[in-house]
C-alpha cells in the first residue's frame, strides 16, 4: 500500500512539474507577445506587427515544450517513460522549429511589400522582389520539410539503421530514384533560374501559346497565367525556361502600339498626321513619349498608313489603340468622304450591232 501512494506521489509531483513548466512556457510567450504588441502601436513597425502575425503560432508550442524539456531532469519517473517523452519532446521542438523557419519568409515578405508596393504603373522593383520571395518562400518551404522529416527518423534508432542499410546496400533502389527525381530536380532548377534571372515576374504582361495576359502565379513545378478574357493559362515552369515567348514588361511597363489605316490615293496624308496628333493631346491614355504616322505601303487600290503610339502600359496601349484607330477612321469618313477604300472600274460604252 506505501508502495503505490509513493508511485502515486512521484506521478503527481511529475505532472504537476510538466504542468507547471507548459503553464510557465505559455506565461512567458504571453508577456513577450504582449510587450511586442504595445511595441507595435507604439512605433507602428511592420517587422512588429509581421513578427506577431506570423510567429506567435509556432512560439506557442516551443516555448512550453521547450520549458518542459529543460525542466524533466527534475521529474522523477521511471528511465523508460522519461525517454519516450524525451523524444516526444525532441520531436515536438523539431516540427515546431521547422514551422517557425518556414514562417520567417513571410514576415520578410511583409517588410519587402511595405517598402516596395505594386501599386504604380511601372512597378518593376516591386514585382522583381515579389517574384523572388514567392519562389524562396516555397523553397525554403521543400528544403526545411525535408530536413524535418530526414531529422525525425534520426531520432529512432531503428528507423536511421534501416535507412542507412537501404542507402548502403540498395543501389539499385537508389538509380531507379534518381531517375525519378530527375524531373523534380529539374522543376526546381527551373524555379531557381528564374528566381536568379528572371525571365518573368509577377504581373508581367506576356504572350503565351498565342495568348496575351499577365503573371499570375509562380510556384515551384508551375506558372499561372490570366488571360485577358480572365481564363487561367497553367503552364510549366520549365516552359520559360525552354521555348520563347514574349515579355512586353521585361525592362519596362511603357509600350509602343501600332495602327494600320487603309485609305485612298486622294487623302493628304498630313491631315492624318495633324489629326493624329490632336487625337493623342487630348486622351489621357497616351504618355507623351512617341508618337508618328507614315505612309508604310501603296497598292494598287489603297494607300496604307501605320500610327505609332506610346502608353504607360500594355492596357493603356490597346485601349489608345482602339482609340485611335476609330477617331481616325471617323476622321477620314467625314473630312474626306471619297477618301476610304473603293474599288474603281471603267465602263465603257457599248456599240450597237
Amino acid at each position: 500500500m506505501e508502495g503505490i501512494w509513493q508511485s502515486r506521489q512521484v506521478m503527481m509531483v511529475s505532472a504537476g512539474v510538466i504542468g507547471g513548466a507548459f503553464v510557465l512556457g505559455l506565461l512567458v510567450h504571453h508577456l513577450i507577445f504582449k510587450v511586442m504588441q504595445n511595441l507595435a502601436r507604439r512605433t507602428q513597425a511592420t517587422l512588429d506587427s509581421s513578427l506577431i502575425k506570423h510567429c506567435r503560432g509556432p512560439s506557442k508550442v516551443i516555448l512550453p515544450a521547450l520549458f518542459i524539456y529543460i525542466l524533466l531532469p527534475l521529474v522523477t519517473l521511471s528511465q523508460k517513460y522519461k525517454d519516450m517523452l524525451d523524444q516526444g519532446l525532441v520531436l515536438l521542438l523539431i516540427v515546431s522549429l521547422a514551422w517557425l523557419i518556414i514562417k520567417l519568409p513571410y514576415v520578410a515578405e511583409d517588410i519587402i511589400s511595405k517598402r516596395f508596393g505594386k501599386e504604380d504603373r511601372d512597378n518593376l522593383r516591386a514585382r522583381k522582389i515579389n517574384t523572388q520571395i514567392q519562389i524562396f518562400k516555397k523553397i525554403v518551404g521543400v528544403i526545411v520539410g525535408v530536413i524535418t522529416i530526414g531529422a525525425i527518423l534520426m531520432t529512432f534508432d531503428k528507423l536511421r539503421h534501416l535507412g542507412t542499410s537501404l542507402l548502403a546496400s540498395a543501389g539499385i533502389i537508389g538509380i531507379v530514384v534518381g531517375i525519378a527525381a530527375q524531373h523534380t530536380l529539374g522543376t526546381l532548377a527551373a524555379g531557381l533560374q528564374i528566381a536568379i534571372t528572371e525571365p518573368i515576374r509577377i504581373d508581367d504582361v506576356v504572350i503565351v501559346e498565342n495568348e496575351w495576359g499577365w503573371i499570375e502565379e509562380i510556384n515551384l513545378t508551375y506558372v499561372v497565367v490570366r488571360i485577358w478574357d480572365l481564363r487561367r493559362l497553367i503552364l510549366p515552369i520549365t516552359y520559360f525556361i525552354q521555348k520563347p515567348f514574349q515579355n512586353w514588361t521585361r525592362l519596362s511597363a511603357d509600350l509602343l502600339g501600332t495602327v494600320f489605316l487603309y485609305v485612298d490615293y486622294t487623302v493628304p496624308v498630313q491631315a492624318v498626321r495633324e489629326e493624329l496628333f490632336r487625337i493623342l493631346k487630348n486622351s489621357k491614355l497616351w504618355d507623351g513619349q512617341a508618337w508618328g504616322l507614315q505612309v508604310t505601303n501603296a497598292t494598287e487600290h489603297t494607300v496604307e498608313l501605320r500610327a505609332t503610339v506610346s502608353a504607360a502600359n500594355s492596357s493603356d496601349v490597346w485601349d489608345l489603340r482602339c482609340e485611335v484607330r476609330e477617331r481616325l477612321v471617323a476622321f477620314v469618313h467625314e473630312s474626306f468622304p471619297g477618301g476610304l477604300p473603293k474599288v474603281r472600274a471603267e465602263v465603257a460604252e457599248l456599240k450597237a450591232k
